[in-house]
């Protein structure tokens, strides 16, 4: 029954009274595509993702009170995941974005015969190309958008992609090549 009711609905119901079944609704319903997010954005590594989720969501939980509705749901859980892998790569000394020319494709990244597929491409790009790429090919953020989220101005987010579209058209035709 309550995976009828809008997000907006079920989230207003767990400010008011801290309904536990309507937050339930809404992690199942948002989980599995935030989930494929983080999981993208930190190249494939599952425990990385796990953790991200679950920051992500005792964040939302935090600041659902204050969420203003500007945008959708699944929208404001993505910018708060997205700072989230932000934070942890500034732990751990990663750069999110990376300078045309300074990446070469890995000399173990494709071994002879093997098949890679474009997770697995995804996963090989510097984290700086795979998160204007995940961003802006997968989840469909503008380049303004990327730039306010990330930091950047437009015109770097725009000069992210290009490069990691062509970083993954490399590792892509290198399989073609060994397959």
């Amino acid at each position: 029954m309550t995976d009828q009711i809008s997000d907006r609905e079920l989230a207003d119901r767990v400010v008011a009274s801290g309904d536990e079944a309507a937050f339930e609704v809404l992690y199942r319903r948002h989980t599995p595509s935030v989930f494929r997010f983080v999981l993208r954005l930190s190249g494939g590594d599952a425990v990385e993702a796990e953790d991200l989720m679950q920051e992500t969501w005792i964040k939302a939980a935090r600041s659902l009170a204050r969420f203003e509705w500007k945008s959708a749901f699944c929208t404001w859980l993505m910018g708060i995941a997205l700072n989230q892998f932000r934070q942890l790569a500034r732990r751990n000394g990663r750069l999110l974005t990376a300078v045309a020319g300074e990446w070469d494709l890995p000399s173990d990244a494709v071994e002879p015969g093997s098949r890679i597929d474009l997770e697995r491409a995804l996963a090989l790009l510097p984290h700086g190309f795979r998160t204007v790429l995940v961003l802006h090919d997968v989840e469909g953020f503008t380049h303004r958008e990327i730039g306010e989220q990330l930091g950047i101005s437009e015109g770097t987010s725009k000069s992210q992609l290009h490069e990691a579209r062509r970083a993954m058209r490399r590792l892509l035709n290198a399989e073609r090549r060994t397959a």
